[in-house]
């Protein structure tokens, strides 16, 4: 149900109200306003507008807009207040339905994992291996313990499996009026945009727009561009407003200024108390030895350690990926994710919900490839506390949505029927021929949109990726890519004959060019 803008902007205000009460900003400010009281300055006769003035000129209102526009991007716009809990997880009843069963064969994955290998869930680590841990907390990659009967819970093509299978039951034998024609292997009749929508989304990408990431740009010599788009976002960055700098990434980042431009958008600031959040973290780490650590540590070997771009963070990897799952503070996404962290209990106790944890304690059970979600972090943040948090708020934001069912325009679903849609649309020869040879496009693609393309470009064209998640608040850029991507291969692609000639086609994606890429799919083609 929709809500009167009048309405739904008073609840969006009560929300974000209650949200910051909690928070050290809160307090913070709480601080500033009773240290002005002392200052010569503040009169008694107009204390408030004095001390409005005060936090202004102090750089304190500045923070606080920066904490409320966090909130408004990363929470959804309120439902109906009647509306139940679980429609602000996901509207859709069979979404939220085919979400569940997919949760209850992780858990079956990871529980028998544990039967067969004998190993509890979680146990307390022995003193002498705390110690050790500590004391290689910065060289865990030397470690080689043997893994080989742990494998990851999941793969992205298994998910993928899930997707295909999903169905509306309200359209039983596939009565959808406009979606019969649909030959993709998503099934599911969502609202996706077609090109002159993404052309407005995305103006700012348009070709008569400077952009970081074209190197020949007609209409203005590229250093020219550069040096005026670098002032401007020193600029921007000495303004600190996070909304300034989400509209300035759309071009791009000068790579000297994305770490704090993309540290000013996420609203991360690293401050004392953040640090030491992150310690009491690695000290839980330490003290407590998880099933999941040997899944992440599984999976940073399986991709990272092999990848010639990130093998040297894979120390980086293990820390932020084991601190990551210890942190309570992720659990707070699941309001606005399909997804439900899953519940484990103590022994001897099942199904008694007061001995119900967690489990793993942040509710994310790693598949294959989850560490690549960090891994082009580490070039931007080499400051452990600093590189966690922004991880942190990146998953909270987005890459939580690649692996969850749901009907939003950046989930997973969404973005495999955009991507599909878009090619039957615009490469129909194209499509039906991979079609015809059992090489549906998806196939190939799922990989790169599940992982945001981390791993298959080159690094500094997913850094220019990224920019623009972060700029438009959006994923659904990663399904325009993919597009673009086999636009530029079609020829190649044309000639094929079977899903391993495909796939061997777009086998090496690290020499791709992705702003010219998206610029010649969305803006220089005929629609």
């Amino acid at each position: 149900a929709m809500l009167d803008p009048d309405r739904g902007l008073s609840l969006t205000i009560a929300r974000v109200v209650q949200r910051l009460q909690g928070s050290s900003l809160h307090s913070q400010l709480e601080r500033q306003a009773r240290v002005s009281l002392h200052k010569p300055e503040i009169k008694l006769e107009s204390l408030k507008e004095d001390i409005k003035e005060f936090l202004k000129i102090s750089g304190w209102e500045k923070k606080l807009q920066n904490a409320v526009y966090s909130e408004l991007n990363v929470f959804p716009s309120p439902c109906h207040p009647a509306a139940p809990p679980e429609h602000i997880k996901e509207p859709l009843a069979y979404m939220r339905k085919a979400q569940g069963s997919w949760e209850k064969r992780i858990l079956k994955s990871l529980n028998s994992m544990c039967t067969e290998l004998n190993i509890p869930l979680a146990q307390k680590r022995p003193v002498n291996e705390q110690k050790e841990l500590l004391n290689k907390w910065n060289e865990m990659g030397t470690d080689e313990p043997d893994l080989s009967l742990f494998r990851p819970v999941y793969a992205p093509k298994d998910f993928l499996e899930v997707l295909m299978n999903l169905r509306n039951p309200n359209y039983e034998n596939g009565e959808q009026p406009s979606f019969r024609n649909h030959l993709g292997l998503i099934q599911v009749p969502l609202k996706v945009k077609d090109i002159p929508e993404l052309k407005e989304d995305f103006s700012e990408l348009g070709l008569n727009i400077g952009q970081l990431g074209i190197d020949d740009a007609a209409q203005v010599p590229p250093e020219f561009f550069e040096n005026e788009h670098v002032r401007v976002g020193q600029k921007v960055l000495a303004e600190q407003d996070s909304a300034a700098a989400q509209q300035y990434v759309r071009q791009g980042c000068p790579t000297a200024l994305r770490a704090d431009l993309w540290a000013l958008i996420l609203n991360i600031s690293n401050q004392p108390e953040d640090i030491l959040y992150y310690e009491q973290l690695k000290s839980n780490v330490i003290q407590h030895d998880l099933l999941v650590d040997s899944l992440i540590y599984k999976d940073v070997k399986l991709t990272a350690s092999n990848d010639d771009y990130y093998f040297v963070f894979e120390d980086y990897l293990y820390q932020v990926l084991l601190c990551f799952s210890r942190d309570t503070s992720v659990l707070e996404h699941f309001t606005y994710s399909s997804a439900t962290p899953p519940k484990s209990y103590i022994q001897g106790k099942l199904g008694m919900e007061e001995y119900a944890v967690f489990y793993p304690p942040n509710g994310v059970i790693p598949f294959h490839g989850f560490s690549m979600y960090v891994a082009p972090l580490c070039f931007l943040y080499h400051e452990p506390s600093k590189l966690y948090q922004i991880f942190r708020e990146m998953y909270v934001r987005f890459f939580f949505r690649l692996h969850s069912i749901s009907s939003h325009p950046s989930g997973i679903v969404s973005l495999c029927l955009l991507f599909e849609t878009l090619l039957q649309t615009h490469l129909p020869q194209l499509f039906y021929h991979l079609r015809e040879i059992g090489a549906q496009p998806l196939r190939i693609s799922f990989k790169w949109m599940v992982r945001a393309f981390s791993g298959y470009l080159a690094t500094d064209q997913l850094l220019l990726l990224w920019d623009r998640i972060l700029g438009y608040n959006s994923l659904e850029i990663l399904a325009v890519l993919a597009a673009s991507v086999f636009a530029f291969r079609a020829v190649n692609l044309m000639e094929v004959t079977s899903l391993a000639a495909a796939e061997a086609v777009l086998a090496d994606l690290s020499t791709l060019k992705v702003m010219p890429l998206l610029q010649i799919f969305l803006f220089a083609t005929v629609t």
